[in-house]
């Protein structure tokens, strides 16, 4: 039903005009006319009588006349109902008995309308459905009349958004974009009037095709309808999320700035219950991008007051340090023995010649503990077993070996690991090779973890009687 209302209130807006200047120019017959009992609604200059003589004047737009007196009356009588049963009643009629009247775009726009003053006055949801679906027949009835009607494909645009039917709605909004640069003032409307409907359609259009973009992937192309959407109407909640996301979206047309702004502009749009989801999106978005939350809530304030990104609005964002310059801040602040394998691993295949020649002194020759993953055993030499293991977490998931370690002698039978196990080994560091890393090392020997003692069995003192 709330969905049902909100078309309502579009079609109120887009059909304004046309209920208040529809009404044609009649030409006089040759007979006197019936007296009508009041004037039709914003009538235009009535033509002069078919017989009377013409006065040479400067030719003028040509005028829509109905030349049928009773064709004439049907018809203002249609219009000037008040009530819109009445109203929507007459203009059936009027259709049914002059399919072909020049006038017919125009009843058909007003029955449009009227139908819209039904779904408002709807006691049911039913209801309220059932004239909506006239309605939206009767728009598709005014397009067969002519295509580039823009508020019968404005409404459509609009209801299909509603339904979530994106490749629909965008197909009646590429039309109506198209149209708009063809379109000519209907006849009896005020400049100020066209000039509002058309900038009022414009936005309708822009956010059907944005929406049809967007869910196609199409993500410049819903940047640009999208944003000119909201340029017409600020506060078009689903225009900015998905404007928002759209910017944000890998690709050539990635624009993190904006897409930042946007969705903590339908953050601050937002009044219902999604309000805190859609801001916990957008900080995630903008952690991932600055590398901390430090000036979200100002993002936050700017986008609840300014519509658009003011001039000169920015978001820095975090440059993660180059591995060498990682490496030059681990050897600065952290001593070589306090440091991990795949830390030693990053100096020595990343790190400056001399950051590089600062760790290798104090490993080199050196007898190290440790613990690493078992790629593969070789027990064919006869003098010493040889091991090909992974020290750092990336190798072990890459099943690569970084460590070629030759035992002082061949592992016993019995005491022989097994390959995609863990590893507890003392080995000496002879030599590496950078890329792709891989250090040496001899002297290998077992390191065996004492077996824990079995704990004491304890005995219960018995319950007291």
């Amino acid at each position: 039903m709330k969905k049902i209302v909100l078309a309502m209130l579009l079609v109120a807006a887009i059909t304004a005009v046309a209920q208040t200047a529809s009404a044609p120019a009649p030409a006089a017959p040759t007979s006197a006319a019936p007296t009508q009992a009041t004037s039709p609604p914003a009538p235009a200059q009535a033509a002069a009588p078919a017989s009377a003589p013409q006065k040479p004047s400067t030719p003028a737009p040509q005028k829509k006349e109905i030349k049928d007196p009773a064709e004439y009356n049907a018809y203002v009588g249609a219009v000037q109902q008040a009530d819109a049963a009445a109203k929507i009643s007459g203009l059936e009629a009027f259709l049914t008995q002059y399919p072909n009247s020049v006038m017919k775009e125009d009843a058909l726009e007003l029955l449009m309308g009227s139908y819209q003053m039904m779904v408002g006055q709807a006691k049911t949801p039913d209801a309220a459905q059932a004239s909506q679906n006239k309605m939206l027949d009767t728009a598709q009835k005014v397009l067969l009349v002519n295509p580039c009607n823009i508020r019968a494909l404005a409404l459509l645009a609009y209801t299909r958004t509603l339904q979530q039917n994106f490749a629909d709605a965008g197909q009646f909004g590429e039309k109506g974009l198209q149209c708009l640069q063809t379109v000519t003032k209907p006849e009896g409307t005020s400049d100020a009037d066209w000039q509002k409907l058309k900038t009022q359609t414009g936005g309708i259009f822009n956010g059907a095709a944005g929406l049809k973009a967007y869910a196609a992937k199409d993500f410049a192309k819903a940047e640009q309808y999208l944003r000119a959407a909201l340029e017409v109407d600020p506060t078009n909640l689903v225009d900015a999320y998905d404007l928002g996301r759209a910017y944000l979206e890998p690709g050539p047309a990635e624009d993190d700035v904006n897409g930042l702004f946007f969705i903590a502009r339908a953050s601050n749009l937002q009044t219902g219950p999604g309000k805190d989801a859609i801001a916990k999106f957008g900080k995630s978005k903008y952690v991932k991008y600055h590398n901390g939350d430090d000036g979200w809530s100002d993002v936050l304030a700017v986008s609840a007051t300014s519509p658009m990104p003011p001039p000169g609005f920015t978001i820095k964002k975090y440059v993660p340090p180059t591995p060498a310059e990682q490496a030059a801040t681990l050897v600065k602040t952290k001593k070589v023995e306090d440091m991990s394998f795949a830390e030693w691993q990053m100096v020595l295949s990343e790190g400056t010649p001399d950051d590089a020649e600062k760790v290798w002194t104090v490993l080199k020759g050196k007898p190290l503990q440790m613990q690493a993953h078992i790629i593969s055993i070789d027990t064919s030499s006869k003098t010493a077993t040889k091991l090909m293991l992974a020290g750092s977490s990336d190798d072990i998931d890459a099943k690569r070996a970084d460590i070629d370690l030759t035992m002082s002698a061949v592992i016993p039978a019995k005491d022989m690991p097994k390959e995609d196990t863990d590893f507890q080994f003392q080995g000496t560091p002879v030599s590496y090779v950078a890329k792709p890393f891989v250090m040496t090392m001899n002297d290998g020997a077992l390191l065996v973890t004492a077996k824990p003692k079995p704990k004491p069995t304890i005995r219960k003192k018995p319950a007291a009687n």
